[in-house]
């Protein structure tokens, strides 16, 4: 399967560039990264908070059949502007990494494609690449495709 979602780890750095391009508009690829409940769809998580204003906050909690969690996240929004930028934290809760800071730039292509930009930057390079030896790309990938399986059946 195609990974539309790139993933760049410059040899020696402390971040991430990840970037995807979607086939939906702007608006439509914001709303997935600031509404709840479209949150809660592509990432298959419940979405305990999200409060998109600066020093807000938000919180994801996914339990399995038995109810017992097995992953917990949670940040504090520092810059939230609609249709352009989010600024925020990432701490994944109980597991080995420190918080993260993210910078999430959305860009209109067209009228109906847009990119997605993220800086994901690391306490340390050791820590970045400790996260690079996980599932993590193929996981991001999933995930954007999902989103974007998601938003188009909503539009339809």
């Amino acid at each position: 399967m195609e990974r539309k979602t790139q993933i760049h780890a410059e040899e020696g750095k402390q971040d991430i560039m990840i970037t995807r391009e979607f086939d939906l508009p702007l608006e439509l690829l914001f709303k997935a990264y600031a509404e709840p409940e479209l949150v809660a769809q592509w990432m298959g998580t419940q979405v305990l908070a999200m409060n998109n204003a600066p020093q807000g906050n938000y919180r994801f909690e996914t339990k399995d059949k038995e109810g017992k969690v097995v992953f917990a996240a949670n940040g504090t929004v520092h810059t939230f502007i609609p249709n352009q930028k989010i600024i925020r934290t990432f701490e994944m809760e109980n597991g080995p990494f420190e918080v993260q800071l993210e910078y999430l730039e959305f860009e209109a292509l067209d009228e109906e494609t847009s990119k997605l930009t993220m800086q994901t930057i690391f306490r340390s390079v050791a820590l970045r690449d400790q996260q690079l030896k996980m599932p993590f790309a193929q996981g991001l990938n999933w995930a954007h495709n999902r989103l974007e399986e998601i938003l188009h059946q909503l539009t339809k």
